[in-house]
């Protein structure tokens, strides 16, 4: 890899589920930090630096790879996007990556994310080291191989 990504941040509220990508994403090497939020109301108060984020740094570091769960609970995948759309400028966003990483098998939620032009790509859980190399390669091209 020619440079690894500044953070990735992973959005679930199971905490297996976090746990396991978070040791997935340390294994490929491919971040210099990788944050956890338990829902979306947690990501937006990690990317506006408010909340329990606000005394991390002076600015929290801003995630190149988000990694987005649908179902959560106080904000899911969908308000969080909404919130997000409104939050982060136009050029940042080209920066970010969102991969909505869910359980869900309905159709309609495929069909719903893949109107949404800040969310890159969709994948079904559970995330390995095979998945990750393919989205980085995908979606960072100036950091693959």
């Amino acid at each position: 890899m020619e440079k690894k990504l500044n953070c990735v941040l992973l959005i679930d509220d199971d905490f297996a589920t976090n746990f396991i990508n978070k040791k997935i994403v340390q294994k490929s090497n491919i971040a210099e930090h990788i944050q956890v939020a338990l829902n979306g109301k947690e990501a937006i108060d990690y990317l506006c630096s408010k909340g329990e984020f606000e005394s991390q740094h002076e600015i929290n570091l801003q995630p190149d790879l988000i990694f987005l769960d649908i179902n959560m609970p106080v904000m899911d995948g969908w308000e969080f996007i909404k919130k997000y759309k409104n939050l982060i400028s136009e050029e940042r966003k080209k920066k970010i990556s969102i991969i909505m990483l869910t359980s869900s098998f309905n159709p309609a939620d495929k069909a719903k994310a893949d109107t949404i032009k800040e969310i890159a790509d969709y994948r079904q859980k559970t995330l390995s080291g095979t998945m990750l190399e393919e989205i980085v390669k995908k979606h960072f091209e100036k950091y693959s191989e």
